[in-house]
């Protein structure tokens, strides 16, 4: 009789830690809200957690990279928005300038506007953003456009001091985008050699000489190529910018796809979790009421 009581005993004590266990754990689940808070509890679980979690920072990293080049694309849309309007307004006072009918006097007006059009356009393209300047290729802090001042009644000369680079950046797993940072474009060099810097040096020499021939000819023509080069140039920014907006996009859904299966992985469900809790508690108390007569039993037969 002894030995079937401490039997039972055994039993119960066995038991009653299983259902101290359960209401444990779901007391932990209902405090934590989680299923899962260490690797012991279910090491697969858990395994996928991190990497969801993983995931989800990756995700918020490509985030960041995005929205950071869509305002530089942003940038450097404005900034090519701002020097088309300077050198279609250096066309307009080309074209007037190759007038016969205009005077000395009235193309050195029109060179003086020129001249303040071109350190306009200057100033676009010597746009910095963040303290990047944005068309200068690798060479980011150094400005791109330089005019070396007049001197002695010279002729400015204009250069580029950035390289000939564009900036990828990874906006997804395996998926780059390259912004379009090589401002030695935008000097459009010729087969002869010569670039914006020159077409700036003809252009203001032809206004100095009255060169009309010149200026209503070649010059016209290079001008027209110049403000192209440009408007082809902001035109792909575009599509850079679009590209990126849709990127944007699948970001965004990616990232909602990676919480909502990270809840499913690692929130619980209230409503089941409790149920569950409340059954053990049953469970548990029944056990503590059944155990305190085994006990009583197995008291009495010691006594015996």
């Amino acid at each position: 009789m002894r030995v079937t009581n401490a039997l039972m005993s055994k039993s119960f004590m066995r038991n009653l830690n299983n259902n101290m266990k359960n209401v444990y754990t779901y007391q932990e689940q209902l405090s934590t809200m989680q299923q899962v808070s260490r690797p012991s509890d279910d090491p697969l679980k858990v395994s996928k957690v991190l990497d969801l979690n993983n995931e989800i920072k990756q995700n918020d990293e490509y985030k960041t990279t995005i929205n950071d080049s869509i305002d530089f694309a942003n940038v450097q849309d404005s900034a090519l928005g701002n020097a088309t309007t300077s050198i279609q307004r250096i066309y307009t006072l080309t074209q007037q300038a190759a007038n016969g009918t205009y005077n000395d006097q009235d193309r050195q007006a029109i060179k003086a506007e020129v001249e303040n059009e071109i350190d306009t356009l200057m100033d676009s393209l010597n746009t910095s953003f963040g303290g990047r300047y944005i068309f200068a290729g690798n060479n980011t802090t150094t400005k791109p456009f330089t005019k070396e001042a007049s001197v002695d009644g010279a002729i400015p000369k204009v250069t580029y001091n950035g390289t000939a680079d564009n900036t990828s950046k990874e906006i997804a797993r395996g998926v780059t985008i390259e912004l379009k940072t090589d401002g030695s474009k935008l000097m459009l060099t010729g087969e002869d050699g010569s670039d914006l810097g020159t077409f700036f040096n003809d252009l203001l020499t032809a206004l100095d000489s009255g060169d009309t021939e010149q200026l209503g000819g070649d010059l016209l023509s290079t001008v027209d190529k110049q403000m192209n080069n440009i408007i082809n140039l902001r035109t792909d920014i575009g599509a850079t910018q679009n590209r990126l907006v849709a990127a944007k996009d699948r970001n965004e859904s990616e990232y909602l796809n990676l919480k909502t299966t990270f809840s499913n992985t690692q929130d619980i469900d209230l409503a089941e979790t409790y149920m569950k809790y409340s059954m053990e508690m049953v469970s548990y108390e029944a056990s503590l009421q059944m155990g305190t007569k085994i006990l009583q039993n197995n008291l009495l037969d010691y006594i015996r």
